[in-house]
């Protein structure tokens, strides 16, 4: 089954607020909490587009697939693509309890990355 889930974008964005910033995004606030609770069998193509332009990600980003009970699906089938595992990274949580050598580290590796 396909869901909408964009709370590990939120996340990663240090979005706190997620109703408030799908509001003065341009969601209704109908649509804002649908959004956020992932409560929806249907997508709207402009929701997609909009969610996918202020959050800065592509629809692969947004869908979570979970098999249906009894449901196998090969490795290489491309709905394996939107599996998401469990764990929900606080990217701001681990950079804030990185040490200051780490997050140089870090920091030294993603400017080289982003040159080449």
């Amino acid at each position: 089954m396909l869901t909408l889930n964009p709370t590990p974008i939120f996340n990663a964005r240090g979005i706190t607020k997620p109703y408030t910033f799908l509001v003065k995004s341009g969601f209704t606030p109908h649509a804002a909490n649908i959004i956020i609770n992932s409560n929806t069998r249907v997508f709207r193509l402009d929701h997609i587009e909009l969610l996918c332009t202020v959050l800065n990600c592509e629809p692969n980003d947004l869908l979570r697939f979970t098999p249906n009970k009894g449901q196998n699906y090969p490795e290489n089938h491309p709905l394996a693509k939107l599996k998401q595992d469990d764990i929900n990274h606080d990217l701001q949580d681990t950079l804030a309890n990185m040490s200051y050598k780490q997050l140089k580290e870090f920091s030294n590796n993603f400017i080289k990355s982003k040159i080449e």
